[in-house]
């Protein structure tokens, strides 16, 4: 028989799984695209607006929020043989919101018992402000053909909260409960990421909350764990 904290999982996941599913349809992967960046300067950082498409790479100085028709710099995008620029280093600052999975969890010790190392299922929401940083170079090939070449660096931090299983045992009981059943618990912490494309991993802190009546006995209710944390960008 399935039981109100089983019957909230099932739900849970099944609305998360709906809803990133159609939000990644509609959503970047935090890649280099149109849009507003800081462009790094010696003297001074510089708003500029990128516009970025299949032929071409421009850049635009902004005033008052007003896109200047002057043009700075443009970049082909395809082969070329006389391509010769600086490289161009643009950031910007964005809104990360993900769906992560904290894929260990480190437990020091708790009441005599040792150092724990789990790997149960979770999932949780995470928001965090991200910041990006993107060089433009070239690079050429072996038949001395030149191509634009982006690379982006980026990091994050912020909160998640979220639900997951944990093991109820004699062991995470201090033998005070006989048997061993897998219970739903919350969590709630804190993650900072290193970001790659769409995918993002990094160090998260939290604490778990088991969310029956076994809470009482439970040694790990509302105690910190640090973890390996991965994300999938949702925006």
């Amino acid at each position: 028989m399935i039981t109100k904290y089983e019957r909230f999982f099932i739900i849970f996941i099944a609305f998360v799984s709906l809803h990133s599913c159609s939000t990644l349809e509609k959503s970047s992967s935090h890649g280099f695209e149109s849009g507003y960046y800081k462009l790094n300067k010696k003297e001074k950082p510089e708003k500029v607006y990128v516009d970025v498409n299949e032929e071409t790479v421009k850049i635009y100085s902004v005033s008052h929020q007003n896109i200047v028709d002057e043009e700075l710099t443009l970049f082909p995008q395809k082969e070329s043989e006389n391509m010769n620029f600086n490289i161009v280093k643009l950031s910007k600052k964005s809104l990360d919101i993900d769906i992560t999975s904290t894929l260990l969890k480190y437990r020091t010790n708790n009441k005599d018992h040792r150092d724990e190392l789990t790997s149960d299922f979770n999932l949780a929401i995470y928001a965090g402000p991200r910041f990006d940083q993107f060089k433009i170079s070239n690079k050429t090939d072996a038949l001395g053909k030149k191509y634009l070449k982006v690379s982006n660096k980026a990091v994050d931090f912020g909160i998640f909260a979220g639900i997951g299983t944990t093991i109820v045992s004699p062991y995470s009981t201090s033998d005070r409960f006989d048997g061993e059943y897998n219970g739903m618990c919350m969590q709630i912490g804190l993650a900072g990421f290193l970001e790659s494309n769409a995918a993002s991993f990094g160090i998260s802190y939290g604490y778990d909350y088991l969310l029956n009546r076994d809470k009482k006995i439970w040694i790990y209710q509302n105690q910190p764990w640090i973890g390996f944390i991965v994300g999938i960008a949702l925006n």
